[in-house]
């Protein structure tokens, strides 16, 4: 399953779809992870560091449990909710990110852009974009990737979507970052000339990215131009 950021449910929608004990459970679990955010914030708002990398407070544990107690096609909303209300530090979402299941992953890394970690997660995001998994690659492109990967990581990133088939509407922003990359464009197009060479198909979803690489690239008039086109024809030189 591939969780856009944007589907996650919010409090109110998943109070619409949960049975009686599956929001029992969700309100103990939202007010665990209160009280965490509150025992661990001094008076002027700033965390305390934690006393053990390795210690779970008990909505660490609820946060495994989420598919169980209400369904799997809501845990990563309820993992998100989770995070975002125990206002969840860098050696909390570590942990959870490194100690947890694929599914869980997915939902540290769907969630980190609404954390303020600053850059501080992009290890999490450079580690899922390392894996195969496509649930794992798409939702490590989301926004938390948007904002803080640099232009070389983010490329290549792309290029993951691309090679692993997870659709390029996972990568938020495409069209801002992309816009004018020359490097982006360049790139493509020797991807797309390898899988030509080993008469593999080129994904569809390359020529949307290389359209948005060009926007800007081209200068009035420019056409991108097409990376499944066979290459021309060597002009003739005097001596042929």
């Amino acid at each position: 399953m591939l969780t856009p950021p944007n589907s996650l449910k919010s409090r109110k929608e998943l109070d619409a779809e949960l049975g009686g004990a599956a929001r029992a459970w969700l309100d103990e679990a939202l007010a665990d992870a209160a009280h965490d955010a509150a025992r661990t914030t001094a008076a002027s708002g700033t965390p305390h560091p934690e006393s053990s990398p390795y210690a779970s407070p008990p909505w660490e544990l609820r946060f495994a449990a989420a598919g169980r107690h209400c369904g799997q096609e809501n845990a990563d909303s309820v993992r998100s909710l989770l995070l975002v209300e125990a206002r969840a530090s860098l050696p909390s979402v570590t942990r959870l990110y490194e100690q947890g299941t694929a599914a869980e992953r997915r939902a540290v890394l769907l969630t980190l852009h609404l954390l303020g970690l600053g850059d501080t997660a992009l290890p999490l995001v450079e580690d899922a974009l390392r894996a195969n998994d496509t649930r794992l690659v798409a939702a490590a492109v989301g926004p938390y990737a948007a904002e803080h990967l640099d232009a070389h990581a983010w490329r290549h990133a792309v290029l993951k979507c691309l090679f692993t088939e997870v659709p390029v509407t996972a990568v938020a922003r495409l069209d801002s970052r992309a816009r004018g990359d020359v490097e982006l464009a360049r790139m493509l197009d020797d991807f797309a000339a390898e899988r030509t060479a080993a008469g593999r198909p080129v994904p569809e979803d390359l020529r949307t990215v290389l359209g948005h690489a060009l926007t800007a690239a081209t200068g009035e008039g420019g056409h991108p131009a097409d990376p499944t086109a066979a290459p021309a024809a060597p002009a003739p030189t005097e001596e042929s």
